[in-house]
């Protein structure tokens, strides 16, 4: 089973972007984990029956109430979990750890960070990024393929702006380089 993995979209839409339709037609499933920002937008990726998502900590009421803070589901006997905001640290994932043992999980999936991370040890964890609102990093997602029990997951880069701190460095090195 292919799988794409994104986060904190925070898009005021009703329609899904088209960077986003070309990318999620290659997928069996999509799951968000959290801050949709606007329930049209949740509507619109139910539509596509392939969502399994978490609300976070910026999604209104309406959002709140459609959706669980936490979920777990099995893909082809790999237990996989998905929260928002799984710890109050953005540098150290020792609770995340935790949190991803307390609901026995394979792999946890997070949000909030909007920057993508991996790391594997006795379980994955995922930080997909943001596909639309990165920080300190490029538009990005999380590709989970799920194959007789064997998980593979890459970062893969999405079409769209990076973050301004991300722009702002090239176009230093970019300066740096004409001057030398």
């Amino acid at each position: 089973m292919k799988i794409i993995v994104i986060s904190d979209t925070h898009l005021q839409s009703e329609i899904i972007p088209s960077n986003l339709v070309d990318l999620f037609e290659q997928y069996d499933m999509i799951v968000h984990a959290g801050d949709f920002d606007s329930f049209p937008f949740l509507k619109a990726l139910q539509a596509t029956g392939k969502l399994k998502a978490v609300h976070g900590n910026t999604d209104g009421p309406e959002i709140k109430k459609a959706l669980p803070d936490k979920i777990r589901f099995d893909v082809e006997g790999i237990r996989i979990g998905v929260v928002h905001q799984p710890s109050l640290s953005i540098i150290d994932n020792t609770a995340s750890r935790y949190m991803a043992m307390e609901m026995e999980v394979d792999v946890l999936i997070f949000g909030h960070l909007h920057r993508p991370l991996i790391e594997k040890s006795d379980v994955i964890l995922i930080c997909p990024g943001s596909p639309t609102k990165p920080r300190m990093s490029d538009p990005s997602a999380v590709e989970m393929v799920i194959d007789n029990g064997a998980i593979s997951v890459d970062i893969i880069p999405v079409a769209g702006q990076s973050c301004g701190y991300i722009e702002f460095s090239r176009k230093l090195g970019e300066d740096y380089d004409k001057d030398n």
